[in-house]
Formats: structure tokens, C-alpha cells, sequence
């Protein structure tokens, strides 16, 4: 039956927001006109109850004949027995020179779990501007998507809403407008240019400010600001806002603005886990239309490298395709890589100490050299320990397969593999074994 429903509801929706608002819910029960439908996270429940529920109401009673009332439950309130309200939860035109970049859309914005509630929290602010979330404040370090999701609101609501007047500023930019104002203010009588900059920033329907901390030590900007913020709030207009960091972070950052930033829903992105991280770089070699001249170790020496910027994770790629083709067309390898790429980021040092940490271990408790282990040597004296120490780096501190092995001297990463999956296969028959590894596992900082 849901899946009936599931079908006539897909028709008049566009993909991504079926894909986000519909795709995972799933009919838990039908009891005294009610229909129970289980949904993954309260910004769902929030959006469906407020937003769709006329449309759900109209293709169910397709589906059914019947006329069904509708209640949205988590998976945490039906463990737990509790019914959370979420009116107390937060949620999250003609195009007149809206500085929008036609590049950045959620249909490329790759989601991992750093990251997925920030975008479906930006598309219910897209599907509904100054409904759900207002204003939204999206904050965290450069190079993890900040700005891409804005663009990609802004985007979806011009052609979505033809008639709304969508605007996308660098802060820097309100404050620099704003300090011309005042200078030709100060010369001479300039009205209708304070008409022209109160015009462009309020009257809108959607205003984007990136990197909002940039207002820090600009005084009269901040109580401009502020002014703006109101004149749009009361009025319904969404107000969108990015920064380095939260609201309660940006020192010298009036406290009535700190207060109004906190009004709506502020988003955290954190910095992309290792499997989101290869997926972007799988999107960047898609682009580049070579999928298959890219060799998975590669991908992975670089996920594994480049850990908090995805700006520089796709200028990695880049970087080892145009060192490539300099180098007479050359194959890519893992080798290529490492010299391509040597001198655009620093090592992870955290995680490098770690392996060497579990190589100092191992060699001390086996009696042989560092260098031993990292060699080519394959007497058994040594070659175990070796399995051992790669199989305590790949299990316990999980480090990436291809690390270990450019940790181990250069070995391939289908080298580690079979390390680790004998060392997994003997210590199931070898107690003794076992207990020796966890003892070097314990000595671990």
C-alpha cells in the first residue's frame, strides 16, 4: 500500500525532494482513521506534518478510498515511548543579479554522515524559504561545503520560485557597500544612495551572507546589519548565514545579533569521514570523464591524506591528472601520486606517529630493528612480526590500507591486506598468539 503511495507522491515531486522527504519512510501501521508512518529524523516529521500534508492526505486517499489522519513517529520515539512536539523543534523569482553560482546544486552535493543533516536541513529551508528554519546559520571550517549549500538554496529556490528575488553576498561586500554609504554621506547629501543600499539588501525574499564573522570590528556595519536582520525577519524573509565557527564563538560579535543568529537552526558541518571523502574525489575523476585511469589505491593515499578541506581533496585530484599528462601521459600509479602531491599537503602526523608507534612495539618486542619491518626482508623472523604490526595498525587503529603500506617501506595495499587477513585466520588458533598481541595493543598511547 505505501509503496502505491510511494509511486503517486513521486509524480508530483522533483527527485531530490523525494529522494529526501519520502524515500525512507515507511507505513508502520493503520489504526481508527490514523495512519502511523515512520520516518528517520525529526526534521522529516517536522516537514512532512507542515509541508506535505496535504499532499500525503490526497495521493493516500487515492491509493486507499479512505480519508486517513496522519501521525509522523522516529524510531527514537517509538523505542523511548515518547512523542516529541515539533513546533518547539527547529527546521529547517526573477533572478536580478542574485551573484549565484550556477555550479553548486544539491544534485551535486555529496552527502556522508558529516554532513547529511546540514544538506536536507538547507533543502527544506530551499523548498520552503522563510517558513522553516530562520534563519539558518551553517558554520564550520573552510572547504567543507558551507558554501556550496548556499548556493545550492539559492539555486533550487530561483528555479523553483520564479518571482523571488534571491541574494548572495560576501560579507565583506555588505561592509564595504555600507563604509561607501557613509563616506559619500559624509561629503555631501547621498539619500537616494542610502535608498539604493537599503533596496538591494532588504528588499529581497531570500538574502545569503557568507563568512558572517568577517563583521567583527566593523562597528556601524554591525548595527546595519542588525537593522537589516530585522526589516527581513519581520517580514518572512529568509535570511541565510555562514561562518568559520558558532554564533557563541565570534568574539567582539554584538550579543543582540549573537541572540538573532540563535532564533532559527544553526548547523555544524564537520569535516568529511573517509568514506564521504572517497566518494568526492570518485565524483571529481566522474567529471574528468577517466574513471578508469584512476587506480583505487590513489584515491585512497589521497582520502586518507587530505582530511579536512574538500576544496583541496578535488585539487588533489587535479593536481595528480595534470602531473600526468606533464609527465608524457604517464599511467597513474600510487608512486605518481606521491610525487605529484608531495608538496600540496603535510602528511597526517597524528596518524603517522601511531603506525610508528605500533612499529616501535613490535620491533622491541620481537627484538628487531624498525628498519626490519619496513624492509623487504621475508624470514620468518621478521615477515611475522611484520604481519603482525600492519595487522594491529589495520584492526586497531584503523588506519587506511594503502597508509600502512607506504608506512611499511612501499608495500601494495593488497600486500597489508593479506597480512592482516592471515594474522586475523592464525590468532583464531593460537591463543598464545592472541594474548601477544594484545599485550603490544595495551602498550599503545
Amino acid at each position: 500500500m505505501w509503496n502505491l503511495f510511494l509511486l503517486k507522491i513521486k509524480e508530483v515531486l522533483s527527485e531530490i525532494s523525494y529522494e529526501t522527504w519520502f524515500s525512507e519512510t515507511k507505513l508502520i501501521g493503520l489504526e481508527e482513521g490514523i495512519a502511523k508512518v515512520l520516518v528517520p529524523s525529526h526534521i522529516h516529521k517536522k516537514n512532512l506534518k507542515e509541508n506535505y500534508i496535504d499532499d500525503i492526505i490526497e495521493k493516500f486517499t487515492e491509493v486507499t478510498g479512505t480519508n486517513f489522519n496522519f501521525e509522523f513517529y522516529t524510531e527514537e520515539e517509538l523505542e523511548n515511548k515518547i512523542v516529541l512536539n515539533t513546533d518547539e523543534i527547529g527546521i529547517p523569482a526573477s533572478n536580478f543579479e542574485s551573484n549565484l553560482d550556477n555550479r553548486y546544486r544539491f544534485d551535486n552535493f555529496v552527502i556522508g554522515n558529516s554532513n547529511k543533516f546540514a544538506a536536507t536541513s538547507a533543502l527544506a529551508v530551499a523548498e520552503q524559504p522563510g517558513k522553516m528554519y530562520n534563519p539558518l546559520f551553517i558554520y564550520g571550517s573552510s572547504g567543507l561545503g558551507k558554501t556550496h549549500l548556499m548556493h545550492a538554496i539559492g539555486n533550487f529556490i530561483v528555479e523553483n520560485n520564479k518571482k523571488m528575488k534571491v541574494l548572495y553576498i560576501p560579507c565583506d561586500t555588505f561592509v564595504s557597500d555600507f563604509v561607501d554609504i557613509c563616506r559619500k554621506s559624509a561629503n555631501e547629501n547621498n539619500m537616494e544612495s542610502i535608498k539604493q543600499f537599503k533596496n538591494k539588501y532588504r528588499d529581497v525574499d531570500v538574502l545569503i551572507i557568507d563568512d558572517i564573522h568577517n563583521l567583527v570590528g566593523a562597528t556601524s556595519a554591525q548595527q546595519e546589519f542588525f537593522n537589516t536582520f530585522n526589516e527581513l525577519y519581520n517580514n518572512n524573509k529568509q535570511i541565510i548565514i555562514s561562518s568559520d565557527r558558532s554564533p557563541e564563538d565570534i568574539k567582539k560579535l554584538e550579543e543582540r545579533l549573537k541572540t538573532r543568529f540563535n532564533w532559527g537552526l544553526q548547523i555544524d558541518i564537520l569535516p568529511p569521514e573517509f568514506e564521504l571523502r572517497m566518494n568526492i574525489i570518485n565524483k571529481k575523476i566522474e567529471l574528468h570523464g577517466q574513471d578508469n585511469t584512476f587506480p583505487e589505491e590513489v584515491k585512497e593515499y589521497i582520502a586518507s591524506n587530505c582530511v579536512g578541506d574538500i576544496r583541496k581533496l578535488e585539487g588533489a585530484v587535479t593536481r595528480v591528472y595534470a602531473y600526468a599528462t606533464i609527465m608524457n601521459g604517464s599511467d597513474i600509479t600510487l608512486d605518481l601520486a606521491v610525487e605529484a602531491l608531495k608538496d600540496f599537503f603535510v602528511i597526517s602526523f597524528v596518524a603517522k606517529n601511531k603506525i610508528d608507534q605500533v612499529i616501535q612495539l613490535v620491533s622491541e618486542n620481537y627484538n628487531i630493528s624498525a628498519e626490519d619491518l619496513k624492509s623487504k626482508k621475508k624470514t620468518n623472523n621478521i615477515a611475522i612480526p611484520r604481519m603482525i604490526a600492519m595487522y594491529i595498525c589495520r584492526i586497531y587503529l584503523e588506519e587506511n590500507l594503502t597508509k600502512i603500506g607506504i608506512e611499511f617501506g612501499g608495500k601494495n595495499h593488497t600486500t597489508v591486506m593479506h597480512a592482516v587477513e592471515k594474522i586475523k585466520n592464525e590468532i583464531l588458533k593460537d591463543e598464545a598468539l592472541n594474548n601477544e598481541i594484545q599485550k603490544i595493543i595495551n602498550k599503545i598511547h
